[in-house]
């Protein structure tokens, strides 16, 4: 079966996930010639402004991942590879902006700058361009996927699910009906029906994984006297965001052959905040005990991968990892959970930069504080020095192009390319502890023509991977070997 064929039975089986990441890949490096040819091509790269453009069609899957679970394809909601969206896409100042918000809020809550509130769990989300997304089966299986309930007929309480995918997030939630608006938010796919799965069941109170949702958990409903209760939860995503409603079980497909009886997640009659019409809610990746990847790692493993795409192609989630483990990946240590309040983020050590195959000169100990790996976020944030001494090294090998005048919300190092045909960019590597060494595509380290890196407030304090350096890598999140890999060109 070719790349294409393998794609499109992916998109149309029970589970299909897109990336919502503005990723650029497979770009034409046109290498130096002449004396010191070879020095050039390991410090330099010459890419074509073109390919630094959004495309208009869809490439499609490039590889097919190997995995030892299952995997599905992952796109960009606006890119060509999705469906239409029903409201123009966030502009790059609006998503840099909740960017700032939303990795200022995970990390207060990580590193006890802001205590969490014992009765009411939160975490920081906005389902936009840069969130991973994904089609989801939720329901009774042995009928069709739809993605709309055209009829009514037996086959609506079977439907395919759009929700934000995040790894800084743990409980599952999806809107349910009865879901009035305003409390509930206008969705693109029809709104979940528990009723009419045959499968649905709330979580009873008392029981264990009512008391598993430990802070999430908002209190029981009874509906008669003989009923023991339904749990109820809550997730706070700040001082304006929420969703609350019914804690549930139903069968989750990942495959025609992997299903999940008893998958446990938030079923939504409440939702405040300005949440996208692209999702039906969110399907987390995160580290605790709630998420998709805890609830499947008995089966798995707890393991998972995935490999960002171009706007206009198509790449991959693999649930279980690959089939040749880490083998065949860098790897860096995954910091232990005890170190932070936070159990649901992944926190990696980064120790150096290269530039222009020259190790900057920042003490390791700047990056103590740690790195989160995050799906979600945009940009790579680093400590101010650290920050200082790229920007300095990058700007010294740009010093052909004219500068930008300004800055695009906190990237503050812009470039006018628009008269130039290829662009010289100095070659970027991030060292991770354990000696991992990941070197970034050109798209990786300008992202509309800015240097796609800024700044924490201080020295030592927790930073951010975001997801624009990590395109093109297959990101290895192995939680059983406590390790986190990257593999280059996977996409």
């Amino acid at each position: 079966m070719t790349a294409s064929q393998q794609q499109e039975a992916g998109a149309s089986g029970p589970l299909a996930v897109f990336l919502l990441l503005l990723l650029l890949t497979g770009c034409p490096i046109v290498h130096a010639a002449g004396a010191g040819a070879e020095a050039r091509r390991q410090h330099y790269m010459v890419v074509q402004t073109s390919y630094l453009e959004p495309k208009s069609i869809c490439s499609g899957l490039k590889v097919i991942p190997s995995g030892k679970g299952a995997w599905v394809p992952l796109r960009r909601p606006y890119g060509p590879c999705s469906s239409p969206a029903s409201a123009p896409p966030p502009s790059l100042v609006e998503l840099l902006q909740w960017d700032r918000v939303r990795t200022d809020y995970v990390r207060r809550t990580t590193t006890g700058g802001d205590v969490l509130d014992p009765d009411n769990a939160r975490v920081a989300m906005s389902q936009v361009d840069y969130k991973l997304e994904g089609s989801f089966i939720i329901g009774s299986g042995g009928r069709r996927p739809r993605s709309t309930a055209e009829d009514g007929g037996d086959d609506a309480m079977f439907l395919s699910q759009t929700m934000a995918i995040d790894t800084t997030v743990d409980v599952p939630w999806i809107q349910c009906l009865p879901c009035p608006f305003p409390q509930c938010y206008p969705q693109r796919d029809a709104f979940f029906d528990p009723k009419r799965s045959s499968t649905a069941a709330a979580v009873r109170c008392g029981s264990r994984a009512c008391r598993a949702l430990g802070a999430f958990a908002n209190g029981c409903t009874k509906h008669s006297n003989n009923s023991a209760g339904e749990c109820k939860y809550l997730i706070k995503y700040g001082d304006k965001w929420s969703s609350a409603g019914t804690y549930m079980t139903d069968t989750l497909t990942l495959s025609p052959s992997i299903t999940f009886l008893n998958f446990r997640f938030g079923c939504s009659h409440a939702v405040r905040g300005n949440f996208s019409s692209q999702t039906s809610g969110t399907m987390s990746l995160g580290g605790g005990t709630q998420s998709l990847i805890a609830q499947i790692a008995r089966t798995l493993g707890y393991a998972f991968s995935y490999c960002v795409p171009q706007s206009s192609a198509t790449g991959f989630l693999s649930l279980g990892g690959p089939v040749d483990g880490a083998s065949s990946f860098v790897t860096t240590p995954l910091l232990g959970n005890a170190e932070f309040i936070n159990p649901s983020i992944y926190i990696v050590r980064l120790q150096g930069i290269n530039v222009a195959g020259r190790r900057l000169n920042v003490p390791p100990v700047v990056f103590s504080g740690g790195t989160v790996m995050d799906s979600s976020s945009i940009v790579t944030q680093l400590p101010p020095t650290a920050y200082r001494a790229l920007r300095r090294a990058f700007t010294r090998a740009m010093t052909g192009y004219p500068r930008r005048r300004g800055r695009v919300e906190n990237l503050d190092t812009c470039y006018d390319l628009g008269a130039f045909t290829n662009v010289t960019v100095p070659a970027v590597s991030l060292v991770f502890e354990g000696g991992a060494v990941v070197k970034l595509d050109p798209p990786a380290v300008l992202l509309e023509g800015c240097l796609a890196f800024t700044a924490v407030n201080t020295d030592f304090a927790l930073g951010f991977m975001g997801n624009v350096q990590q395109q093109t890598q297959e990101v290895l999140f192995d939680v059983d070997a406590g390790v986190v890999g990257f593999r280059r060109g996977a996409c």
